[in-house]
């Protein structure tokens, strides 16, 4: 699907469901990685991750397509456009947009830890994932000094 396909889908989308045109831009954004899309709200574009349409297909697009256009709308229309707002969780039961997307790939990887923190004082231990400087940190137990030590062998998360 072409980004001119994608934006006559979600004008089509917004006169079928809003009964409001949609006058911005709708373009694919492949650097997103968390989320189905996102709604820009300076320029009142919108923008949406491929990758969900690639793996769950035209219904998935679909759905994160209306939850957008409702922030789209409600915000065009000063009224609440933010998930937590009355105005949007309506608007969005109403038109059957989604909630929440579905994952996509494989997730992040975790990192095993590699570094901790010892207390020079108590012995408390802090398992670390990245080198941090222990100078500019105290035990949260005893306010002692803390020793950074790398682990021989990465634990996993």
């Amino acid at each position: 699907m072409t980004d001119q396909e994608l934006q006559k889908l979600v004008e089509d989308i917004s006169a079928q469901f809003f009964a409001v045109p949609f006058r911005h831009q709708a373009r694919f954004n492949s650097r997103l990685r968390t989320t189905g899309g996102r709604y820009l709200l300076r320029s009142h574009d919108i923008e949406l991750n491929p990758k969900h349409w690639k793996e769950h297909g035209i219904d998935e697009l679909v759905a994160i397509i209306k939850h957008e256009l409702c922030h789209y709308h409600l915000h065009l229309a000063n009224r609440g456009y933010r998930h937590v707002d009355g105005d949007f969780q309506m608007l969005l039961k109403q038109v059957g947009g989604s909630r929440y997307c579905q994952q996509v790939g494989e997730g992040r990887a975790r990192l095993p830890y590699r570094y901790e923190l010892v207390c020079h004082a108590c012995g408390m231990s802090y398992k670390r994932k990245r080198k941090m400087n222990p100078a500019r940190y105290r035990c949260g137990r005893c306010n002692g000094k803390l020793i950074l030590r790398e682990l021989a062998e990465p634990v996993p998360t």
